[in-house]
């Protein structure tokens, strides 16, 4: 693997290598100072194979999900293509929760793929260090062309709810 360039490739314009980007927080030298560093930080962890890092920053609680043997081989079995931030909530210094919406692209087999999630991450003020939560495929984002949906009209995401139950509750 070229590390010239961080997995992450943090910045299009200004690329940093590895050593000056994710090393320090996946060697354990450093902690991300923010959900995105860690997000960032974990998925170098894929690319370079620091399974330990990338079980150690899992919320302890949510450890108990983790398999070592598949976090090994997805980690082994792809080539890892770089990371985009769509979105980032929260999470900066005093924040006890944060959110990163993210783009992690890979190429798996010989097949070029996307795992696109919204990811909840948390601050443990004992241990000085963020981490990760729980992650999920986030909900499509609702989209009216034309006419406007009233707050009673079946939603146009086609769940069969009223809009008001559905897209429209987080308007």
């Amino acid at each position: 693997m070229d590390m010239t360039i961080c997995p992450c490739r943090k910045s299009a314009s200004a690329q940093r290598s590895y050593a000056e980007c994710c090393q320090s927080y996946v060697e354990g030298r450093a902690q991300a100072p923010s959900p995105e560093a860690l997000m960032r930080a974990r998925y170098s962890a894929f690319a370079v194979g620091a399974i330990d890092y990338l079980i150690d920053t899992v919320a302890p609680e949510a450890r108990s999900d983790m398999e070592r043997g598949s976090l090994e081989a997805w980690s082994r079995e792809s080539d890892w293509l770089g990371l985009d931030i769509v979105e980032t909530v929260d999470g900066k210094p005093g924040d006890k929760t944060g959110i990163v919406e993210f783009t992690a692209h890979f190429s798996r087999l010989g097949k070029r793929e996307a795992h696109y999630e919204r990811s909840n991450f948390r601050f443990d003020e004992a241990g000085q260090r963020w981490y990760f939560v729980e992650g999920a495929k986030p909900k499509g984002k609702t989209v009216v062309k034309g006419a406007q949906v009233g707050r009673n009209d079946p939603c146009p995401c086609g769940s069969g709810k009223k809009f008001k139950k559905c897209c429209g509750a987080a308007a």
